[in-house]
């Protein structure tokens, strides 16, 4: 197809095109109109693949249809940034538009009300039967008895993740007279009292509520987290809906416990496989489903388009963007110097938030030695993106990293010294603050070694932000390592690498091995068994 045919071009009132940009998929017009009102804008709404030629392009728009991939950016040299409009980015390959400094945005904000919509929509049609008698009505029944229901006021509602689709879901329960139960555990006292919900551990909301919904992002911690083990623990009775991602709520635990009776009914906006091929599932007369659909409103598809219109030309004009989700904009040699803290950093956080998996309040990075010479706000921003991704469900960076913190209550802050320095040339040193407990971690950079952990929570240790890791906490005596070991050994889990670390002889110790594959939740088990052993967790990184 010939590329011209393909140009869109809005009344330029005299002005000579300055961006250009192609919209790959299907996008609200309404939403366009930043762009399509702009005189210096040039805009192409064509698919990607039918445009001959690409090199011309700033600026690349796209829902989920459009594969941007490391060959597609090799066609565009001129693209500088690509904007999804909507939430997920799994049809963007980041790590090429990273290599080649292209930035990547998305809309996390435009659905959000319409997620919470549907999702409570589907609650009240499951529990009172609508899309079940509706069927029968249009088949030519007037089945009054079939379909008696059961009401919102005076039921529990367990929400399990309470972000911005969480707290508006509870919004709208509060309003139907519900009481609301959260299983969050990044969630503060304090914010959950502000938001008059009650905060409880994931046991607890399975046991009290009468309905749950599902509301986190798809982790190694949470796929299958309503499972075989989990549901037997919900009433009997309960009802459980997944308008999140599919894969949290296990199909075949689901299955099971519909069979049983167990479940009186679920809603289903979202599966392990799309489209939805399992015909036993929806086959039971108390499952309702809906196609993905959450967010798929006019209104949410207008925001998303409008939002990224926003943020394409706001970086097209040279100013930062703030839903950014990889790299920001810097210049060569501000990124060459930052680089191998920025990596450092954002480590540091993410394994700060795995071992520290209590809601927090206060983090503080300081930083010593050569390293006060960089633009330091950068690496603290990249400590809290790190820390921040793996407790919300959005995909989160240094630019965005502060609003969410915000969000979340947690405030952060950096400071410079020149004493504490442990003799390396660098040091940089976090402090997470929680509600009942405080942790911290030193790391280093060496050009020989790159990354490193130099102490954890007060003990010294030497390792590599990276890979399989298995921390330990214990007491300091003979054999323990010994039975650590075995146990690893019986659950054919290999050690590639080992630190101990102890403050005094016989007093407290930590370990913090490198393994060649991750460690099952049997094998954590199994270690925090074992004598003298207090705590023991896997750390992804």
């Amino acid at each position: 197809m010939n590329q011209q045919a393909t140009v869109e071009k809005i009344e330029t009132k005299g002005s000579q095109t300055t961006y250009r940009i192609l919209v790959s998929d299907a996008m609200s017009k309404e939403g366009l109109l930043p762009l399509l009102k702009d005189s210096r804008v040039e805009c192409v709404q064509e698919n990607v693949d039918n445009v001959d030629d690409l090199t011309k392009f700033d600026a690349l728009l796209v829902r989920s249809a459009t594969k941007v991939t490391d060959e597609v950016m090799a066609k565009m040299p001129s693209l500088k940034i690509i904007a999804r409009a909507g939430v997920g980015v799994d049809n963007i390959d980041i790590d090429a538009a990273t290599k080649r400094g292209i930035v990547v945005v998305n809309a996390p904000d435009g659905n959000t009300i319409s997620t919470a919509e549907h999702t409570f929509a589907m609650i009240s049609s499951l529990l009172r039967k609508i899309p079940q008698a509706y069927a029968s009505i249009k088949s030519g029944k007037w089945d009054r008895k079939a379909f008696q229901g059961t009401e919102l006021r005076g039921k529990n509602l367990g929400i399990v993740g309470f972000g911005r689709i969480g707290s508006q879901i509870a919004k709208r329960a509060k309003a139907f007279e519900m009481t609301v139960y959260v299983f969050d555990p990044f969630l503060t006292k304090d914010r959950a009292e502000k938001l008059g919900v009650n905060l409880v551990s994931l046991d607890d909301l399975l046991a009290t509520a009468d309905i749950i919904t599902v509301h986190t992002p798809l982790t190694k911690e949470t796929k299958g987290l309503l499972g075989m083990k989990n549901i037997a623990k919900t009433k009997k009775g309960v009802f459980l809906i997944n308008c999140a991602r599919g894969g949290i709520i296990d199909e075949n635990a689901l299955k099971h416990y519909l069979g049983t009776g167990h479940i009186a009914g679920a809603a289903l906006d979202v599966f392990e496989e799309e489209p939805v091929a399992d015909e036993e599932l929806l086959a039971f007369d108390n499952v309702i489903a809906t196609p993905h659909i959450a967010a798929s409103t006019k209104e949410a598809q207008l925001n998303v388009a409008a939002q990224v219109s926003e943020e394409v030309l706001h970086f097209l004009e040279g100013n930062p963007v703030s839903n950014s989700i990889n790299l920001p904009t810097l210049s060569k040699e501000v990124y060459d110097k930052v680089k191998p803290y920025y990596e450092l950093t954002k480590k540091m956080g993410n394994l700060l938030s795995q071992i520290m998996k209590t809601p927090v309040q206060e983090i503080v990075v300081t930083y010593g030695g050569n390293v006060v010479d960089i633009e330091t706000s950068i690496t603290t921003r990249s400590l809290m993106a790190g820390f921040l991704q793996p407790r919300v469900d959005a995909a989160v960076n240094d630019v965005n990293a502060a609003l969410i913190a915000k969000e979340r209550g947690i405030n952060f802050g950096e400071k410079h010294t020149s004493n504490n320095t442990f003799g390396y040339a660098n040091i940089i040193h976090a402090v997470v603050k929680g509600e009942d407990r405080t942790f911290d971690v030193h790391g280093t950079y060496v050009k020989e070694y790159g990354p490193r952990i130099v102490k954890v929570n007060g003990f010294n240790v030497d390792f590599t932000p990276e890979g399989h890791l298995i921390y330990i906490q214990h007491n300091d005596r003979p054999g323990v390592i010994g039975k650590m070991g075995q146990l690893l050994a019986e659950h054919q889990v290999n050690i590639a690498t080992m630190q101990v670390g102890r403050k005094e002889e016989g007093g407290e110790a930590i370990m913090m091995l490198a393994v060649d594959k991750v460690a099952s939740d049997e094998v954590i088990a199994a270690l925090q068994s074992i004598d003298d052993i207090h705590f023991a967790d896997r750390i992804e990184l």
